[in-house]
C-alpha cells in the first residue's frame, strides 16, 4: 500500500459535524447542512483527504414559509443539524433533527452516489442522534448531556412498541459548560463506544473528545478524555466526529475544529488501541500533518468555477441555494453559456431575499468575481455578488426608478435591511464584479470590487469585517443574487463565475 500525506485541515471550508463510514476501500461523509439546499452533502473519498460531493440526501427538506424564505426570517442557522451517516446490509442510511420542524428524519438508499433518498419523519428532536446496529436490532443514541437511547422497528420507520426507549447516560457537571453532545456509537470488539464533545468551563476551556464505553449496550460506562488540542490554534479545540478503520485495520478519528469566519473545518487525526481505549493523535496531540497508509489521488475542488455551460437546467453540485430555490425564476438554458435571475419575489433586505445560488469561502485566501448583464433589471431591483453570513456584504447594480442604474455596496444596517456604504452611477450595461476574502489567521476581512472591462479593478466601500455568528451557524459564503424591492420581473443573466483560492 502507498503512503499519502494527511495535512490538516483536510478541508479548509465549512464542512461541520462530518460522519465518516468506509464501504470497502470507499470513504463516505455527510454534514451539516442547515438552511442551504439541496442538503446534507454526501462526500467521496478514496484517502480521508481528498474529497468529492457526490449527491446529496435532499433537494429540499421541507415545503413552508420558513424554509421557502417567504416569511421574513427563514430558517437560518436551523433546518437539519449534525446529521449521522451509516451503512448496515446493503443499505445507506442518514439521521439528523431539525429544530425549527421539531422533528427527527430517517433517509434511506441502496445507492449512495446516485440514488435517490427514502424517508421517514418521527415527531421530536432527538438531539445530535447516532445510529447503532447492534444483533438485529436498531437504535438512536441522542440528547444533550442526558443522553437518551431510543429503539426502533427492525425496518426503521417507528419507535418500537415495548422496545429499549430510556435514558441511557448522564454526562458530567462539574466544570462543564456544554455538556456530552454529538454521538458517534460503535460496537468494536466486543465494546460500546460512544464520542462525544464536551466544552469545559475550567482547564483548557475548549471543546474536547470524550469516549465512553461499557461491555453491555445500557452501561455502566467508564469515561475517558481522548483528545484535548488546539493545533497550536486559538485555543479551539479539535472535536466532535467519530472514527473509521482501513482495509488493512489503521484507524482514524474525522473531527472538526473552529476557525472563524470561514466556518468549521473537517481534520483528520490518527488512532490507536491501547487496553481496549481508542488513542487519538500523538502524544496527545492532534497532528498538523502526518504519513497515512493511504491511496494517493486527484484533488477534486470543493468550490468551482462556473461558465454556465449546461446541457440542462441542473447546476453543478457545489452550488447550494439559500434556503428553497424557486425554480421558476432560474435558469441556464433559457440563455445558454449563462446563469439567468429573475426577481419573482419583493424582499426587504439582502438575507430575505430568495435564489441567492451560494457556495463555501476557503481558506486561506479566496477570490470570487463575475460579470453581469443588467439591462433588463426593473426599478428597486438589486442583483450581484455577495459575501453571504448574517453580517453581510453586497457589491453589484442598484436600479433606480428614473432607469439609472448605480454600482454599490451594501451591508447589513442596524435595522437588519440593506445601508448603502457607497454608491457610484453606472452607466454600463455589464459590469465585473469582485470579492476577495482573507482568512489568514482570523484576518477574516472581505474586500469589495467592480470593474467596467475586468481588468481595472476600483474598490467600493470598505472592507467588511466577516464574523461567525450563531445566528446562520454556518461559514461565510460567496453568491449570486437578485431581488426585487418594489416590483417583481424583469432578470439579470451571469455569464461566468471564476473562482481562485491563495
Amino acid at each position: 500500500m502507498s503512503e499519502t500525506i494527511i495535512t490538516n485541515p483536510v478541508i479548509w471550508a465549512d464542512v461541520p459535524d462530518p460522519s465518516v463510514i468506509r464501504v470497502g476501500s470507499v470513504y463516505y461523509m455527510v454534514s451539516t447542512s442547515m438552511h442551504t439546499m439541496p442538503g446534507c452533502p454526501i462526500m467521496k473519498s478514496v484517502n480521508l483527504k481528498d474529497w468529492e460531493i457526490v449527491n446529496y440526501v435532499f433537494d429540499t427538506l421541507e415545503d413552508n414559509d420558513a424554509h421557502n424564505l417567504s416569511d421574513g426570517r427563514g430558517i437560518y442557522g436551523k433546518g437539519s443539524w449534525a446529521a449521522n451517516l451509516r451503512h448496515h446490509d446493503g443499505t445507506f442510511y442518514v439521521c439528523f433533527s431539525s429544530l425549527d420542524m421539531n422533528r427527527f428524519y430517517l433517509y434511506r438508499t441502496d445507492d449512495i452516489e446516485n440514488g435517490k433518498w427514502e424517508r421517514t419523519v418521527f415527531e421530536g428532536v432527538w438531539h445530535d442522534p447516532s445510529l447503532l446496529f447492534d444483533e438485529g436490532r436498531v437504535y438512536v443514541i441522542h440528547g444533550n448531556g442526558d443522553i437518551r437511547i431510543t429503539e426502533l422497528t427492525e425496518d426503521l420507520t417507528a419507535v418500537k412498541p415495548g422496545g429499549i426507549n430510556g435514558l441511557l447516560l448522564i454526562g458530567e457537571r462539574e466544570g462543564i459548560g456544554l455538556r456530552i453532545e454529538g454521538c458517534h456509537a460503535y460496537r468494536l470488539n466486543g465494546w460500546y463506544y460512544l464520542f462525544f464533545i464536551e466544552w469545559p468551563k475550567v482547564g483548557h476551556k475548549r471543546r474536547r473528545q470524550v469516549c465512553y464505553r461499557s461491555r453491555n449496550l445500557l452501561g455502566p460506562f467508564e469515561r475517558r478524555v481522548v483528545l484535548d488540542d488546539d493545533m497550536g490554534y486559538r485555543n479551539r479545540g479539535v472535536a466532535q466526529g467519530g472514527i473509521v478503520d482501513t482495509p488493512e485495520g489503521e484507524w482514524f478519528a474525522v473531527l472538526f475544529q473552529d476557525h472563524g469566519a470561514v466556518g468549521r473545518v473537517p481534520c483528520v487525526v490518527p488512532v490507536r488501541w491501547e487496553d481496549g481505549w481508542p488513542v487519538f493523535g500523538e502524544g496527545g496531540r492532534a497532528p498538523r500533518s502526518f504519513e497515512a497508509k493511504l491511496p494517493e489521488a486527484p484533488a477534486r475542488p470543493l468550490v468551482i468555477s462556473d461558465e454556465f455551460d449546461y446541457a440542462e437546467n441542473r447546476l453543478a453540485l457545489n452550488w447550494q441555494w439559500n434556503h428553497n430555490p424557486d425554480n421558476r425564476l432560474w435558469s441556464v438554458t433559457e440563455r445558454p453559456g449563462h446563469l439567468r435571475l429573475t426577481a419573482g419575489h419583493l424582499a426587504s433586505s439582502f438575507e430575505s431575499a430568495r435564489n441567492t445560488l451560494t457556495q463555501r469561502t476557503e481558506g486561506p485566501a479566496c477570490s470570487g468575481r463575475t460579470v453581469m448583464e443588467c439591462t433588463h433589471m426593473k426599478p428597486g431591483a438589486r442583483a450581484g455578488l455577495a459575501a453571504l453570513q448574517h453580517f453581510y456584504g453586497t457589491v453589484g447594480i442598484h436600479a433606480e426608478e428614473d432607469g439609472v442604474r448605480y454600482v454599490a455596496m451594501c451591508v447589513r444596517g442596524g435595522d437588519g435591511g440593506d445601508e448603502i456604504v457607497e454608491k457610484i452611477r453606472y452607466d454600463g450595461d455589464r459590469i465585473h464584479l469582485k470579492i476577495d476574502f482573507d482568512f489568514r489567521d482570523e484576518a477574516d476581512i472581505a474586500r469589495f470590487y467592480y470593474s467596467d472591462d475586468g481588468a481595472g479593478w476600483r474598490a467600493i466601500g470598505r472592507p467588511l469585517q466577516l464574523k461567525y455568528t450563531l445566528d446562520h451557524f454556518m461559514g461565510c459564503r460567496i453568491g449570486l443574487f437578485h431581488y426585487a424591492t418594489r416590483e417583481t420581473g424583469g432578470y439579470v443573466d451571469f455569464d461566468y463565475f471564476r473562482y481562485s483560492r491563495g
